[in-house]
């Protein structure tokens, strides 16, 4: 009798099918430019964060950033002692 549930709660291992595609083409990757099958694909991938299609999601509008305050006890290493 065989069941699908882990041992000693240990997940079963995933199969190489699940992780071991490249996020651009989807070919097998290999060790050398994991996770993407070629050095091509890694570019491709980086000019795409360069360019600004991948982007991370926010409440705030475009040059609405705000850089937190320094304090006068911040440039102290000693905590202002």
């Amino acid at each position: 009798m065989t069941t699908d549930k882990p041992r000693s709660g240990r997940r079963p291992p995933r199969r190489a099918s699940a992780h071991g595609r490249c996020p651009i083409c989807g070919a097998a990757t290999r060790p050398q430019t994991r996770p993407f099958c070629s050095r091509r694909c890694a570019d491709a991938d980086l000019g795409r964060w360069l360019s600004g299609a991948y982007r991370v999601p926010t409440d705030e509008a475009p040059g609405e950033a705000t850089i937190p305050e320094s304090r006068e006890d911040d440039d102290n290493p000693n905590g202002g002692t």
